[in-house]
């Protein structure tokens, strides 16, 4: 499935381009973005995350999300050993439009969903447009 381009995650697709070359982002915290109406949805898979270690800031106009698996046990002499371990970080750019301040995040069977609302300013507005000298008036409502 393809992301298409969004002036809100604007730099997201040129950043994994340059520092991947291939414009894939990595794998270790996979992700999928959306829109579903008035909101953006970002969705992390981070099975066998502790909650506790979770770490999800918006700064700058910058969504940083951490978290951590550690090893099970560090005693154990492991015969397949493919999971990942460690620190995971992953940033996107968040262009102008959203609400920072009232972002969600929500982590369940291993999936962090962090929800970006529209700023009421960046949503559309419809205009009526007069007819033969007629007033023109910005209803605040979607846009029809």
């Amino acid at each position: 499935m393809t992301m298409t381009f969004d002036p809100l995650f604007r730099d997201l697709n040129r950043l994994t381009a340059e520092v991947f070359g291939n414009g894939r982002a990595p794998h270790l915290m996979p992700m999928d973005a959306y829109r579903r109406g008035d909101r953006y949805v970002v969705e992390f898979d981070l099975p066998g995350i502790d909650p506790d270690s979770l770490d999800v800031r918006a700064e700058n106009k910058t969504l940083t999300v951490r978290a951590e698996r550690r090893a099970p046990d560090a005693e154990a002499s492991y015969v397949v050993d493919e999971r990942p371990r460690g620190t995971f970080s992953r940033q996107l750019a968040l262009g102008d439009g959203l609400d920072l301040d009232r972002i969600e995040a929500d982590y369940t069977d291993g999936v962090l969903t962090v929800t970006l609302p529209v700023a009421e300013a960046a949503k559309p507005r419809r205009i009526e447009v007069g007819r033969g000298g007629g007033r023109k008036v910005i209803d605040s409502g979607s846009a029809a």
